[in-house]
C-alpha cells in the first residue's frame, strides 16, 4: 500500500517531476550523453524486432523517475554508480534522472500525470496502479521484451510478484521491491512482561494475551496498536480479514465480502482489547507514523507491519535495530501482500523499451548487483539484513540470503520466525484505497466508542462499499 513512508497507504500525491539531473551533470557522474535526442522514432542502430536484446551500439535516452534526491546522499550515490556501471556495457544509452525532494510517487499528482500523458520513459508504480495505469493507456506492453535473455534470472523472481504486474496475460512492469505484513514487536518490552520475543504470537487469542501483560508494565505502555485514520484502518482491517483466510472484497470484484462472522470476529476482538483489557492505549484515530513513533520509544508492544518499517524507524527516528523482531501474520491464513515496480511509457520506441529493460535488470533485478549488492549498501551505511523486499526463489534466492546475512548491520535472527513462516501473499482489492477509506469509519468506530455496535458499522460500510464497486 505504501513505499517506505506511503508505499502501501498511498495518501499523497503522485510524481511530479520536479527536478530533472542534467545530462551534463549525469555525464560527469557517468553517464553516456550519446548526443541523440531519444525521440520515439529512434532507432539509430538497433533492431525493431522485441526478442533480441539491445544492441550496444544503440543510441537512446531514457527519462527515469524516483532518482534519489540529494537528501538521500547514500542512494544518490549508488544511483550514480550504477549509471556509470550500466554504460560500460551500454556507452550509447543516456539515463536522464529525475527526482522529487519528498515522496516518490505521489497518488494526485501520479493521476494528473498519467491523464496529461507526461510520465517519463521509464515511471515507478505501486503493484495497486495497474488498473489506473491501463485505463489511462499509460503502459507499453513489455512481454516480448522480458525474456531469460534479457532478464536471466527470470525464472527465480517469484510468479506471485510478476503476477501482480499482469493483465489478460500481458506483462507490463518489473518489480523493484515486494513486501508481506507480519507482527512486528518491541523485544524490548517483550521480554520486561516476561514473553519470548523469539517466538512473537501467532494467533489473535495469542496477541490479545501477549497484549495485557505488555500493557500491565503501565507508564502508559500499550499492548498492541492499530490505525483508524488516513486509509490505514482499513488497509489493516484489510490484513486482519486476510490473515483469518478472509476478504473485503468477493471473488467477482464487485461486492463487499467482511460483513460476515469472521468481519464480526475481527471487529469484536479489536472493540474487546481496547475496551475490555485497554491493551491499545487510549490515544486512537492514528495513522501510519504514529505507532513507529510509539513502539520506536518504547511506548508499544506490537502491530502490524511490513519489514521496511524497522528501517524508517532507526534512520528516521532514531531507534535501535535490535530492539525489534517480527513473527508472521497471526492467524497465519494469508497476508497482505504489495510492493513497487517500474512501467515503460507506452509509445516509445522498441530501442528505448530493451533500454529500459537493460537498465531494471541491471539496477532491480541482479543478484548482487544494483539494489542487491549488499556489500556496498553495508559500506555505505544504509541498511542491511531485512527480510525484504525479496521476490527470489531457488539458487537466487539462496545466494542473495546468504549476502544479507554476511554484510547485516542487524540481528538478521530477531527476523527468524517471520523468515522461517512465510504466509502467502494476498493482493488488496479492487478500488483499495476508497475501500479503505470506508472501512476506517469501522475502526475509529470500534476503538474511539466503547458503545459501538459492530452490526451497525459493519453494514453501513458494506454498503457503501457495495456502492463503490458498482462503479468501476
Amino acid at each position: 500500500m505504501r513505499s517506505a513512508r506511503f508505499r502501501r497507504s498511498r495518501r499523497a500525491a503522485a510524481i511530479t517531476l520536479v527536478s530533472a539531473l542534467s545530462l551534463t551533470a549525469l555525464a560527469a557522474c557517468g553517464t553516456s550523453s550519446s548526443g541523440d535526442d531519444g525521440g520515439d522514432g529512434a532507432q539509430q542502430n538497433g533492431s525493431s524486432d522485441p526478442t533480441i536484446p539491445l544492441d550496444p551500439k544503440t543510441k537512446v535516452t531514457l527519462t527515469i523517475d524516483c532518482m534519489p534526491p540529494a537528501a538521500k546522499a547514500a542512494e544518490l550515490k549508488e544511483w550514480k554508480e550504477d549509471v556509470a556501471e550500466f554504460n560500460k556495457t551500454y556507452p550509447n544509452v543516456t539515463i536522464e534522472g529525475r527526482s522529487t525532494p519528498g515522496q516518490c510517487l505521489e497518488p494526485p499528482r501520479f493521476t494528473a500525470m498519467l491523464k496529461a500523458k507526461s510520465q517519463p520513459d521509464v515511471f515507478y508504480t505501486y503493484f495497486t496502479d495497474l488498473p489506473q495505469v491501463l485505463a489511462e493507456d499509460g503502459a507499453a506492453d513489455i512481454s516480448a521484451y522480458v525474456s531469460p535473455k534479457t532478464v536471466p534470472l527470470l525464472k527465480d523472481i517469484d510468479p506471485n510478484v510478476l503476477d501482480s504486474l499482469r493483465h489478460q496475460g500481458n506483462l507490463y512492469g518489473l518489480p523493484t521491491s515486494n513486501y508481506t505484513m507480519g507482527l512486528l514487536i518491541n523485544r524490548k518490552l517483550f521480554k520486561d512482561a516476561g514473553l519470548n520475543p523469539d517466538a512473537p504470537p501467532r494467533t489473535w487469542d495469542e496477541v490479545r494475551a501477549a497484549a495485557k501483560k505488555i500493557a500491565a508494565l503501565g507508564d502508559g505502555i500499550a499492548g498492541f496498536g492499530e490505525y483508524s485514520a488516513g486509509n490505514t484502518g482499513g488497509w489493516h482491517f484489510t490484513a486482519q480479514m486476510y490473515s483469518l483466510g478472509g476478504d473485503v472484497v468477493d471473488a467477482s470484484g464487485t461486492k463487499a465480502a467482511f460483513n460476515n462472522e469472521l468481519g464480526k470476529q475481527v471487529a469484536r476482538n479489536l472493540h474487546a482489547m481496547r475496551w475490555e483489557d485497554d491493551s491499545m492505549g487510549k490515544t486512537q484515530l492514528l495513522k501510519w507514523g504514529d505507532l513507529q513513533k510509539q513502539i520506536a520509544t518504547d511506548k508499544l508492544g506490537m502491530f502490524l507491519a511490513a519489514p521496511d518499517d524497522i528501517a524508517y524507524m532507526v534512520q528516521q527516528l532514531g531507534a535501535k535495530y535490535e530492539n525489534f523482531g517480527m513473527g508472521p501474520i497471526p492467524g497465519g491464513k494469508n497476508t497482505l501482500a504489495g510492493g513497487n515496480n517500474y512501467m515503460v511509457k507506452k509509445g516509445i520506441s522498441p530501442d528505448k523499451i530493451k533500454a529500459a529493460v537493460a537498465w531494471l535488470n541491471f539496477k532491480n533485478l541482479t543478484v548482487g548487483k544494483g539494489q542487491f549488492d549488499w556489500a556496498r549498501t553495508k559500506a555505505d551505511g544504509l541498511p542491511v539484513g531485512i527480510p525484504q523486499p525479496n521476490f527470489w526463489l531457488n539458487g537466487s534466492k539462496t545466494k542473495d540470503d546468504a549476502a544479507r546475512v554476511e554484510h547485516a548491520t542487524m540481528p538478521v535472527e530477531n527476523f527468524k520466525a517471520f523468515m522461517d513462516n512465510p504466509v502467502a501473499g494476498k493482493a488488496e482489492p479492487p478500488k483499495a484505497q476508497e475501500v479503505y477509506k470506508i472501512l476506517d469509519n469501522v475502526m475509529s468506530g470500534l476503538l474511539t466508542n466503547k458503545d459501538a455496535d459492530v452490526d451497525k458499522l459493519l453494514s453501513t460500510a458494506e454498503a457503501q462499499v457495495n456502492q463503490i464497486l458498482a462503479h468501476q
